[in-house]
């Protein structure tokens, strides 16, 4: 029985934790968008449509088209890989002149927004600019008759740490108290914990 108290303490306990509250505080800083695996590209050769073609990037991150095998693509922008190409290119044609046309985002692992717990559908979404709260449960449908909005919280990296903010989805969902919405970043991780009554 005393086994089941203390275990029983430290569940209350650690379940109780409490994080800072997100607000719209700081602004955003630019960011280009990244190409990640699952992306559609359509790479455009000057000139040359023989080897101008629609590539999708390989779960390894990298694209395959002709005279250019295996180029990492994950990570970069559109435009930092259309000069990877000419340069490989370079070997075989006069001043390549290339462009990279991103056609399907997905985006990096790392800058994708994951919804876990009780979300009605948990799921990866690509980031996209000016993100909100209300984006994300538009896109994953909401969240269950069982889920603890107010007591859900996001995962943030800060300065190379992970941090936590309390978030209140109740209150921006049921209650439609706009102040709640606010900004999600890349990379962040909504969780949505069950609620235990």
């Amino acid at each position: 029985m005393t086994g089941f108290f203390s275990v029983f303490s430290i569940f209350i306990f650690t379940g109780c934790t409490t994080y800072p509250l997100l607000t719209n505080q700081g602004e955003r800083v630019p960011h280009d968008y990244l190409i990640g695996p699952g992306d559609s590209l359509n790479i455009i050769v000057w000139r040359n449509p023989e080897i101008s073609m629609m590539v999708p990037v390989r779960p390894d991150g990298k694209i395959t088209t002709p005279l250019v095998e295996d180029l990492p693509a994950s990570g970069k922008t559109s435009t930092q890989l259309a000069r990877d190409i000419e340069e490989t290119l370079s070997k075989y044609l006069q001043q390549p002149v290339v462009t990279v046309v991103i056609t399907g985002f997905v985006g990096p692992f790392s800058e994708q927004i994951r919804v876990i717990g009780e979300a009605a559908n948990p799921q990866a979404l690509p980031y996209r600019e000016h993100m909100t709260l209300m984006d994300v449960l538009i896109a994953v449908g909401g969240i269950t008759d069982f889920a603890a909005g107010n007591r859900a919280r996001i995962i943030r990296t800060v300065d190379g740490k992970q941090q936590q903010f309390r978030v209140r989805l109740n209150d921006l969902i049921r209650d439609g108290d706009i102040t709640a919405n606010v900004p999600v970043y890349q990379g962040d991780i909504l969780v949505i914990p069950e609620s235990f009554f």
